[in-house]
């Protein structure tokens, strides 16, 4: 199947609303009096003074009713806009009509469905109890903010939180064929998936089409094991030639956590070390901000303001997915896409290659790298990496 040319999508921006600028246009317009207009000659000095002052009184009048009334009609918009991308929706607590989606009466004697329904319901339990023990969210209140990287299928019905590096890229090349825009996954090319606007996002619904969809469509995330998942992310970024994240992310690394750098690092940004990586990631005060590719789960997905239906694992994708779609009444002929479509002649990260990048670092390094991702590991059950962590 065919595709326009693709558009650009920040797909790399977490802060994706537009702050509202300030208007300035308070004062009253003053008219000069241009040096090619005269008075007649008969007119006495004082009342030429007179007139001329009430000539400019009145200029200055009308002008200001005009700005006036512009002012009026500027803040206007600019106040509706601010209401409808700003303000709250506010969602009862575990509010999802839907929930899990329940099996087939034909599934129910299946043991395999069986279990992997068991499976998810533990994994919702879990992050239940992690987010009531440690968030208070007695009223949840969801701005469009909160479901910039949530996706919508329609015709499905199906809501999905794009979490990079945990098979976000095969995801939306699932929900186009959904959505009916491709015949099969492997007709989608990575730049389609990532920078065509074929895929609707929640918050470019209103209000109402947000709570409904929120209410009554299947969510569901993927996630992966955190350490694994930053590791990938480094590979993918900083190995690899970049035009955007070594200009952007490392130059400003190299710059600040590197002794003596060259000059040539300093230009390009390139050859980036996992260690200065690290640094960067656990500095407070960071010389370039967050990115999606490892932020938490927790920010990206707020999966404690949200009660996602379907909690799948990159760990058991294959199995996950293709429950998923049985779920959901997708065709029959739709399973999820095994290829890895970038760097696709290196291996994948795993647990033994994320092993050998955190040996680099110092046990005080790890440990408060697994503090960064504490709550994505105590909410998605996953083990302690190393040893020696507390």
């Amino acid at each position: 199947m065919g595709f326009q040319q693709p558009k650009k999508d920040c797909v790399s921006s977490n802060n994706r609303d537009r702050r509202l600028r300030k208007n300035t246009a308070d004062g009253v317009a003053t008219v000069k009096q241009s040096d090619s207009l005269h008075l007649s000659e008969n007119v006495p000095t004082k009342l030429q003074s007179t007139d001329r002052r009430q000539s400019s009184i009145m200029f200055a009048m009308k002008d200001q009713e005009k700005g006036e009334e512009i002012n009026s009609i500027r803040l206007h918009k600019r106040r509706r806009r601010f209401i409808i991308k700003k303000s709250p929706i506010l969602i009862s607590m575990n509010g999802s009509i839907l929930n899990l989606p329940t099996l087939k009466s034909e599934d129910r004697n299946n043991n395999k469905w069986k279990s992997l329904y068991q499976i998810q319901r533990e994994r919702k339990r879990i992050m239940r109890e992690t987010c009531s023990k440690y968030k208070s969210n007695n009223r949840r209140i969801i701005t469009p903010y909160h479901v910039s990287r949530i996706f919508v299928e329609d015709k499905y019905r199906v809501l999905y939180c794009e979490v990079p590096k945990a098979g976000c890229s095969n995801w939306k090349r699932v929900l186009m064929v959904l959505n009916g825009l491709a015949s099969s996954t492997k007709d989608i090319q990575h730049n389609t998936v990532h920078y065509g606007n074929y895929l609707k996002r929640l918050d470019g619904f209103d209000h109402k089409g947000i709570y409904h969809r929120l209410n009554t469509y299947t969510k569901m995330l993927f996630i992966r094991e955190p350490f694994e998942k930053l590791v990938s992310a480094f590979r993918d970024k900083f190995e690899h030639p970049n035009n955007y994240y070594h200009p952007v992310f490392g130059k400003a690394i190299i710059s600040r956590y590197r002794v003596n750098a060259t000059k040539e690092a300093l230009r390009t940004g390139s050859g980036v070390k996992f260690k200065e990586f690290i640094q960067y990631l656990l500095d407070v005060h960071r010389p370039v901000g967050m990115d999606i590719h490892w932020d938490h789960v927790n920010r990206l997905c707020s999966p404690c303001l949200i009660d996602y239906d379907f909690v799948g694992k990159f760990e058991s994708m294959e199995e996950d997915a293709n429950f998923f779609l049985h779920l959901i009444g997708a065709p029959q002929n739709l399973t999820f896409p095994k290829f890895k479509d970038r760097h696709s002649n290196e291996e994948r990260t795993t647990t033994k290659i994320t092993q050998q990048y955190f040996a680099e670092l110092s046990p005080s390094q790890r440990q408060r790298s697994y503090d960064f991702y504490y709550m994505d590991y105590l909410m998605f059950n996953y083990s302690k990496p190393f040893e020696d962590l507390y």
